[in-house]
This record gives C-alpha cells, sequence and structure tokens, in this order.
C-alpha cells in the first residue's frame, strides 16, 4: 500500500508541474500578445531617429534608395522584446531577443535586402523569421513571405505580432534547411542565421532567375553568398563580405 502510495504521490506530482510548466508558456504568451494592445506607438521621435539611422545606412554605400525607404517606413523597435529597450532600435547593433536569437544589425538588413533585388511580388521564402523586423522590410518592398522559424516560442511571438501589425505574411514553425517545398518555386530566398553550408533543398526551391542571399561560415564569422539560377537552371556563385549571425540551426525547437 506505501509502494502505490508513493506512485501514485509521484504521478501527480508530475502533473502537476506539467500543467504548470504549460500554464507558464501559454500565459507568458497570452500577456505578450495583450502588451501589444497598449504599446504600438511610432512617435516622431521614432520616425527622427529612424531617418538618422537611415542617414547612416545611406552614408555606407550598402543599401539601394529603395531598401532605405522600405526601412524607414518600418518602425524597428515595435519589433525589440521589451519597450524598455526601444530607443536601442535605431542604433546599429544586432540586439537579443530571446531563445538565444537577435535581431539583426540595421545594415545587415539593408545589404542582405538590397542584394535580394526585389521586385513587387516577388516569391520569397524567408529562413528565420526571428522579430520579424525583415519579414516586415521584405513585405514593405513589395514581397510575398513565406517565412519559417524553427523556436517555437519564438514563432508564437512573433506570428501574433505580424497579426497585431496587419501584416499579411506566411509564417511556419519549421527545419529551414528543408525549406518550404510545398510551396516552392521562390523568386528569391534569404536566410537570416550563419549556415555552415548551402542547404541543397534550398537551392532546388529556387526559380530559374532567382537569387539565394545566405551567410556561410562558421564561429560567428561568415562570408555573405549570393547565388543566382538562370533559366536554364546553372547556378552562379559569389560572395558579398563578411557579416556575423547567430548559427542556422537544424530540425525544430
Amino acid at each position: 500500500m506505501v509502494r502505490w502510495n508513493r506512485k501514485i504521490l509521484f504521478i501527480a506530482v508530475g502533473i502537476f508541474l506539467k500543467f504548470m510548466l504549460i500554464s507558464f508558456y501559454f500565459e507568458s504568451n497570452l500577456l505578450f500578445a495583450f502588451s501589444l494592445r497598449y504599446t504600438m506607438e511610432d512617435s516622431y521621435r521614432y520616425k527622427g531617429l529612424r531617418k538618422l539611422l537611415m542617414d547612416e545606412l545611406r552614408s555606407k554605400n550598402i543599401a539601394s534608395e529603395q531598401v532605405l525607404q522600405a526601412m524607414l517606413e518600418v518602425p524597428r523597435h515595435f519589433f525589440f522584446p521589451d519597450q524598455v529597450f526601444w530607443e536601442k532600435a535605431y542604433e546599429n547593433i544586432a540586439f537579443q531577443i530571446g531563445e538565444g536569437q537577435t535581431i539583426s544589425h540595421p545594415s545587415t538588413v539593408a545589404a542582405q535586402s538590397t542584394l535580394l533585388e526585389i521586385k513587387k511580388g516577388d516569391k520569397v521564402l524567408e529562413i528565420g523569421t526571428g522579430s520579424g523586423y525583415q519579414t516586415a522590410v521584405l513585405l514593405k518592398l513589395g514581397a510575398k513571405v513565406f517565412s519559417i522559424e524553427r523556436q517555437h516560442a519564438l514563432f508564437v511571438r512573433t506570428k501574433a505580432l505580424l497579426e497585431k501589425l496587419k501584416l499579411n505574411a506566411r509564417v511556419s514553425f519549421g527545419d529551414g534547411y528543408q525549406g518550404w517545398p510545398i510551396h516552392a518555386p521562390f523568386n528569391k530566398i534569404i536566410v537570416t542565421a550563419g549556415a555552415p553550408f548551402v542547404p541543397q533543398p534550398l537551392v532546388d526551391q529556387l526559380a530559374p532567375e532567382g537569387i539565394l542571399v545566405i551567410p556561410v561560415g562558421n564561429d560567428n564569422k561568415h562570408v555573405m553568398h549570393v547565388i543566382r539560377k538562370d533559366s536554364n537552371g546553372n547556378i552562379e556563385e559569389e560572395t558579398k563580405g563578411d557579416f556575423r549571425f547567430v548559427p542556422l540551426l537544424e530540425k525544430r525547437n
């Protein structure tokens, strides 16, 4: 009888702890979604800071005017996890957003977006939704965006944010190394984390005349690769300088 009582006690404790973890997970995401109702403000101050940031990026000659205009129209501070850090949104820095991920430097977003050569109506696959900022810039450029995020907590949070901001992107929880074959081919593919190699499924899912932009390397040092597929399916590859990214991890988490 004592043995059975202990077993029942262990089972009950296990169920209770599991319930508490599930409750905490859903409550944290609900609180984030609820807070969105009250924190979305793009004041003249933030618009001014954003313009100064675009002027700084323009001086670096790394971005097209089309991309800078799109970034000027997207409030980067909306994509920071805490209102306390909104002032940091208009510095040219990466910033932690949780789950071991960062929102990229504005200069990196500008450079990658320019290398993609987005045309209105382009079907774009984004590997690494992250904060959703790059997603928003692609949408502002006129792309139809399909985005994959492997971190489930980040996927839930960012999907809620994009919906709140009425940004119409298709966001999936999945393994970016595999791409999104059901929606392929894509005119453009962008990878927002550093990969140790170029995943073949991404090349396969690139449409003729398409462009894949991906940082390749290890240990936070990556070289930006631009891969083009011609009308006959032939591949050309060039490099566009050194960058630093968090690693592109396989499988879902």
